[in-house]
């Protein structure tokens, strides 16, 4: 890695088996309890698969890499210009807790403010990742629920507020309740 290039590092430490968490990670009927809306399958090496969240209509392709049973899964997606690669590693501390480290890189992401900002964003994704992912496996609590209702406001206020050139138009924020 050169030193401009940025790298995203978040952990968590959650009270249960390093095979509960994997599990948790690789099956989509376990993830959509606490992450995605939905998947079109298992992560398994080799496989693409689609994530759908609930705050978005379209899905979002996920090229699995290598996964380790209870150690390890690295998968790529798409991240603006380019794929990142993902690693999400699994430590087992003691009976019953495990360290969950998760990485996100890419080549193009390097210091520049676009790139900032990624790292900032993403940072942040990671962290409710895992905060949701220990809220799930230790209390049965899918924190994400209605916690990014206010992105499909945002959505479709900037579909309402597009204007074509050749017509001038006054145009009015309309948030309607999902």
């Amino acid at each position: 890695m050169n030193s401009n290039q940025l790298e995203i590092t978040a952990r968590i430490q959650i009270q249960k088996p390093a095979n509960d968490v994997f599990e948790a990670i690789v099956n989509p009927e376990k993830m959509s309890n606490y992450f995605i809306s939905k998947g079109s399958g298992r992560m398994e090496e080799g496989k693409t698969i689609t994530w759908y969240f609930p705050e978005f209509e379209e899905g979002f392709p996920v090229d699995v890499g290598k996964t380790e049973t209870d150690k390890s899964i690295t998968f790529f997606w798409d991240s603006g210009s380019e794929k990142t690669e993902v690693n999400i590693e699994l430590s087992e501390k003691s009976e019953n807790n495990t360290l969950v480290t998760a990485t996100e890189k890419g080549k193009e992401k390097e210091n520049t403010p676009e790139g900032i900002n990624w790292l900032k964003g993403n940072t942040e994704g990671w962290a409710n990742f895992l905060a949701c992912l220990k809220a799930y496996l230790e209390y049965g609590i899918n924190l994400r629920k209605g916690a990014f209702d206010f992105l499909k406001e945002e959505i479709l206020s900037n579909e309402i507020l597009q204007v074509s050139s050749e017509c001038e138009i006054l145009t009015t924020r309309v948030v309607i309740p999902i």
